[in-house]
């Protein structure tokens, strides 16, 4: 049984994104099934550090997007109801330095005031770049949310 509470499209999440951060550093969605979010991020000279290698804040970035976005989608209300974020705990595992990183979001809790995700990051290998854990809150709104999914 799907977790998703509102139809939606892979085109419709990025529109969504529009004119936010997301777009800013290159995240995409590309992929979502019954239980969990799927986007890729490039490592290029937005996300990386100075360095050379992806910056940890843009793992958190990707991680936070994923799972803020997948938490919207299971709401009941998108017009009562919005998902900010609580906490993120990201664990940087391994460096990657080019090419694209994809995370996959899934719900631990999906609470009717909190909810918990896990958001894996992956290389082109399939390997564990960062794992984060995020918490959202489920707040009420007085007003119509102007940000729903077109």
């Amino acid at each position: 049984m799907s977790i998703w509470k509102h139809e939606f499209t892979l085109d419709s999440l990025n529109m969504f994104s529009q004119k936010t951060l997301a777009v800013q550093i290159g995240i995409e969605f590309t992929g979502f099934d019954e239980n969990s979010l799927t986007a890729r991020m490039p490592v290029d000279y937005r996300t990386h550090q100075p360095m050379g290698i992806l910056h940890g804040g843009a793992s958190a970035a990707l991680a936070e997007t994923l799972g803020s976005v997948g938490a919207w989608l299971t709401l009941d209300d998108h017009t009562r109801q919005a998902a900010v974020g609580l906490n993120i705990n990201t664990d940087h595992l391994r460096q990657v330095t080019s090419g694209f990183v994809t995370g996959v979001a899934k719900p631990i809790k999906l609470g009717h005031k909190v909810q918990l995700w896990t958001i894996e990051v992956l290389n082109s290998k399939n390997q564990l770049i960062s794992l984060s854990k995020l918490t959202m809150m489920i707040i009420q709104q007085r007003g119509a949310n102007e940000f729903l999914i077109p």
